[in-house]
Parts: structure tokens; C-alpha cells; sequence
């Protein structure tokens, strides 16, 4: 049974992009050769910066939705609760 993702990567313009994957590091190096997000593909390289790990992708699903919700400034609190 896999896991599921919910991840923010920091791009190289300091705006911060929220996904969700099953495998958070090969989606990382999608973005970073401009097969990811339409959004990140201006904006390489990304940096992986937060993850939360669900057991279904509905959990993690309405999570990212949540998270993209969040203004910056609460995207950037949620970054520093887990440094």
C-alpha cells in the first residue's frame, strides 16, 4: 500500500508551490526538469521544504487543498513548525 504526500517546494523565486505525490523525491526531480507543474517549470530548481505523509490519498488530498488555502505567511509558519 503506498503513502501519500502532500509537499511545499520552495522555487528559486522564493514563491512556494503545494502538490501531492506517492513519491515525494522523484516528483521533486520532475519539477526540476520542467516535467512537474506548469507552475514550477519557469521557476527551477525547487527545493522541497515540507511534507506530510497520509495512509489514503483523500486525507492527503484535502490536505493539500487546505494548504492552498493558507496565505504565505501561514505556508511559512507551517515550514518553520517542523524545522
Amino acid at each position: 500500500m503506498a503513502n501519500h504526500y502532500v509537499y511545499i517546494v520552495r522555487c528559486n523565486d522564493s514563491s512556494l508551490y503545494t502538490g501531492y505525490t506517492t513519491d515525494v523525491t522523484e516528483r521533486v526531480k520532475k519539477h526540476n526538469v520542467g516535467l512537474g507543474a506548469k507552475y514550477t517549470r519557469n521557476r527551477r530548481p525547487v527545493t522541497i521544504v515540507y511534507q506530510e505523509v497520509f495512509d489514503d490519498k483523500r486525507q492527503a488530498m484535502s490536505r493539500e487543498y487546505a494548504i492552498k488555502q493558507l496565505t504565505r505567511k501561514q505556508k511559512l509558519n507551517l515550514i518553520r513548525s517542523i524545522e
